[in-house]
């Protein structure tokens, strides 16, 4: 399982330490999301990949296992291992999601990207409104800060501006929801490095500045309030995206 601010992390050229199942797993699947492995074909034989990943048939397998449960490949009997349609992938695991980064830019991908946010957004902005701590509403500041102050370092502001979506999906004490974060990540991924409208500095600005109202609005416990201005901060990430 990826760890959540791991694509974020990455930006900086950071890598998390990776095992040679987590290796295989991200070579494979990142060459099939980003095209490298095109859909309808078939993966080389397991004596080819076991050379060129450098790993054991046991590693390869259960690599290869896991790219299956995302739904990537499909293992047949006397044809070998196929790239799935994309209509099989899950979409919601963090893994894909974040292969996508490096994918070709696809407008209709990031629509739906944002349409997925939209859906599952709203209704975590109205249970934080309801459901919010004070230890919430600290936390919550605390992380709008770090994106007050997190200077030029693309990083900083990007996982403090994920901290904040955190908690705001912990204070609506709705397990489910918090599937939505992975998608968020993307979407911010994208918006920091994109040549959007903006400059970097300008749009963190107006970002930080938005979040800020964000919290106070949550914090007064006005759900109306804070899903205006929430609406307002993913169509700032959008217009840098596309």
């Amino acid at each position: 399982m990826i760890e959540t601010g791991s694509l974020i992390r990455s930006l900086s050229g950071r890598r998390a330490a990776r095992n040679f199942h987590t290796f295989v797993i991200n070579e494979i699947g990142h060459a099939i999301v980003t095209g490298q492995f095109p859909i309808g074909s078939v993966l080389a034989s397991d004596a080819v990949m076991m050379e060129q990943y450098g790993v054991s048939r046991t590693v390869l397998r259960e690599a290869l296992k896991t790219l299956e449960a995302k739904g990537l490949v499909e293992a047949r009997p006397k044809v070998g291992t196929r790239i799935s349609p994309r209509s099989r992938w899950n979409f919601f695991d963090p893994q894909v999601l974040a292969w996508h980064f490096d994918a070709p830019p696809d407008p209709a991908f990031y629509e739906s990207l944002f349409r997925a946010r939209a859906a599952l957004e709203a209704p975590m902005i109205a249970l934080a409104a309801g459901g919010r701590t004070a230890e919430h509403v600290r936390l919550l500041k605390y992380w709008c800060h770090q994106m007050e102050t997190s200077g030029d370092s693309i990083e900083q502001f990007g996982l403090a501006c994920l901290e904040v979506h955190s908690v705001i999906a912990e204070s609506g004490h709705d397990v489910l929801l918090r599937s939505v974060i992975g998608v968020v990540e993307l979407t911010l991924a994208l918006a920091l490095t994109r040549d959007g409208a903006m400059a970097g500095t300008v749009y963190r600005e107006q970002s930080a500045a938005l979040f800020v109202r964000l919290v106070a609005a949550i914090e007064a416990g006005k759900p109306d309030e804070a899903l205006d201005i929430f609406g307002q901060c993913r169509d700032l990430d959008r217009g840098q995206v596309y």
